[in-house]
């Protein structure tokens, strides 16, 4: 579960000095009767840890409600729209780059965010440099 929210501090961060942050997106959805409605949130977790710690990059916590429309019919699944999705990493890199970091990796753990795909392709097109 450690790997599910970061603990990292203010000065933790400046003393990192990255210029990218990771972003696991995962949902909150049935994944059937034995495992938790977070799996895949805790996988795209504990990969985005993997990748920040490997990297010396700043983890961010995770989005853990996603697109899940397709298992709305299961109990406990909650889903939100892909513009909400969209506005939300739209938000974080905007304060991501107030802050100085300029680039965001977004580790993904749910197939049914097919939004984020052009989310990706349209940010690296438009903020090369």
């Amino acid at each position: 579960m450690d790997s599910l929210v970061t603990t990292a501090t203010t000065d933790d961060i400046r003393a990192l000095s990255a210029r990218v942050a990771v972003l696991p997106v995962g949902s909150f959805e049935q994944h059937g009767d034995f495992l938790p409605l977070t799996t895949d949130t805790l996988i795209a977790s504990a990969i985005a840890r993997r990748i920040a710690d490997d990297y010396s990059l700043f983890l961010l916590p995770p989005i853990t409600f996603s697109c899940s429309h397709e298992h709305t019919a299961y109990p406990g699944t909650v889903s939100i729209s892909a513009r909400t999705l969209i506005a939300m990493i739209d938000d974080i890199a905007t304060s991501l780059r107030a802050s100085g970091v300029d680039r965001l990796v977004i580790v993904n753990g749910h197939g049914g965010n097919y939004v984020l795909s052009n989310i990706v392709q349209e940010a690296n097109t438009t903020a090369r440099e």
